[in-house]
C-alpha cells in the first residue's frame, strides 16, 4: 500500500441534508492464499485488506470487512447524508498490519 488512495466525494461543500456520494480506490495485491505460485509449486501467501473504515469528524459513518473474494485494487463506493462539516477521514488495513489513510474536507453550508 505505497500508493495513495484515489478519492472521489460528489460535493465537498454540500447543504445540510444532501446525500453525498464517496467513491476510494486503493492499490492492494488482494492475493487470497488459494493461488499456487508456478515458479515454487507453492501457494502463494495470503495477503488480503482485511478493513476498510470513514469517519466525518471523527464520528464513524461506514465500515467494511472485505473477504478473499475482493478483485485486485479495491474499490468502494458509499453514501451518507451531509449533516455536519469536518474532515472525511477513510482508513485501510490489510491482513499484514499495513495501512493507508486518505482524507477530504466537508464544509456544509
Amino acid at each position: 500500500m505505497n500508493k495513495p488512495a484515489r478519492v472521489w466525494v460528489s460535493n465537498e461543500k454540500p447543504k445540510a441534508g444532501d446525500i453525498l456520494r464517496v467513491r476510494a480506490q486503493m492499490e492492494h495485491v488482494m492475493e487470497t492464499g488459494l493461488r499456487v505460485d508456478p515458479a515454487t509449486g507453492k501457494p502463494r501467501p495470503r495477503h488480503i485488506l482485511s478493513h476498510f473504515e470513514a469517519k466525518l469528524g471523527g464520528k464513524l459513518i461506514f465500515t467494511w470487512d472485505p473477504g478473499t473474494s475482493i478483485a485486485q485494487n479495491p474499490y468502494i463506493e458509499f453514501t451518507f447524508k451531509a449533516r455536519h462539516s469536518g474532515e472525511l477521514a477513510m482508513f485501510w488495513k490489510d491482513d499484514q498490519g499495513a495501512t493507508l489513510t486518505a482524507s477530504k474536507t466537508i464544509t456544509v453550508g
